[in-house]
């Protein structure tokens, strides 16, 4: 893949702008009198030739400010980025309108940066290979494959299993009977898809996620935990995102569902029964327990555990490691365990650390308190005396 200079200006709505002569013209000098080179001209001159091949030969990449090359495209919002912009070998830098002016860096001002970065770098991701069936795949005769599905090395689709048109089995994955999987998803390699559950249109599922395992459902009989059959199902919506290693539990009875465009990071477990809303985001290592219900556009930061039966109201957020035993309203702020409002958490927890220096003080009062005591039995004495 390789993105034209004036293609790239198109997609940022912005005119090319001139070259800047300030690193071409120590570039020129150099390459015509190397004996008479300026020491002072050999950056400029070395982000010069840069900005040359990136207008001339395109961008091949995207990339870091600090580790990009003459063919990658960067990035940066902020003034303060200036000097790593400036160190930066990039081709060209997509900056905002009032960023500082950089002598021979060939800066793209546009608005949204990061956003217009992010659109362009989508062009540069792999390409899929062409749609087929690998030999070594094995598919039930019952199951029905759309048009340009493509089914890797390895994989198993089970009877009656639907795959809707452009869709994408990685190698190893495993897609048991009666599963639906809508257009245009991708399940990347070993990922598996139990029975009976339903993937939506242009969802991802990275390696190593296990969509309908049985929940955890026991009852002691007295002598025994005896397991609960989990006979219900795992519904994921459109444009979902699920991370590796990611585990989403079949109900008991009805389903789990993830609605529309909710994004799962690495090694999140979604307990059986459990409605997350749609947009939320659930950050690595989180859990959210059955039959737990989280509203639109929740956010659940990492290692947060989530108890059973709880209702996390719409755009609620809650701060990393807190642990969750209590209704959350809607739009609320909570961190800690237990969680409780973010404010009032980080007041106790700065009072917390004063506790030292408290107990100290406590202490010296305590010995001043005793010397006190003493002093005025002295005085009692004497005043008693005959």
């Amino acid at each position: 893949m390789v993105l034209d200079f004036n293609l790239l200006c198109d997609l940022l709505e912005i005119s090319p702008p001139e070259a800047p002569m300030e690193a071409i013209a120590p570039a020129a000098r150099a390459e015509s009198d190397p004996a008479n080179e300026d020491p002072a001209d050999t950056e400029a001159a070395r982000t010069g030739a840069a900005i040359s091949q990136a207008r001339v030969s395109g961008f091949t990449g995207v990339n870091t400010l600090s580790l990009a090359g003459p063919g990658d495209l960067c990035f940066a919002e902020h003034p303060d980025q200036a000097e790593a912009v400036r160190a930066s070998r990039a081709g060209a830098v997509i900056v905002p309108p009032d960023f500082p002016t950089i002598a021979g860096t060939e800066l793209l001002r546009t608005t949204r940066p990061r956003e217009r970065f992010f659109s362009i770098a989508e062009r540069f991701l792999p390409r899929r290979s062409a749609a087929g069936i690998h030999p070594s795949a094995v598919i039930e005769p019952s199951a029905k494959l759309a048009d340009a599905v493509s089914v890797g090395p390895n994989a198993v689709i089970g009877a009656d299993v639907s795959i809707g048109p452009g869709s994408v089995i990685g190698a190893g994955s495993v897609i048991e009977d009666n599963v639906l999987i809508g257009a245009d998803c991708t399940l990347d390699a070993n990922v598996t898809i139990q029975r009976d559950c339903e993937i939506g249109n242009h969802c991802l599922l990275h390696s190593g996620a296990v969509i309908g395992g049985d929940g955890f459902g026991f009852v002691w009989d007295g002598s025994a935990h005896r397991k609960v059959p989990q006979l219900g199902r795992v519904v994921i919506e459109d444009q979902v995102e699920i991370g590796c290693n990611c585990c989403l539990d079949r109900a008991t009875l009805g389903e789990t569902r993830i609605r529309r465009g909710t994004k799962i990071d690495n090694l999140v477990q979604i307990a059986h029964n459990t409605d997350i809303g749609a947009h939320v985001i659930l950050v690595s290592q989180s859990g959210v327990a059955g039959s737990s219900r989280l509203g639109t556009g929740t956010v659940v930061a990492g290692q947060v555990a989530i108890s059973d039966h709880l209702e996390i109201g719409a755009g609620a957020q809650i701060g990393g490691q807190a642990g969750v035993t209590k209704d959350v309203p809607a739009g609320a702020r909570v961190f800690g365990t237990p969680a409780r409002p973010m404010k009032q958490t980080l007041r106790e927890l700065a009072a917390l650390a004063q506790l030292p220096a408290l107990s100290k003080a406590v202490k010296g009062w305590r010995a001043e308190l005793i010397e006190l005591k003493q002093r005025l039995s002295d005085l009692e004495q004497t005043l008693h005396k005959p």
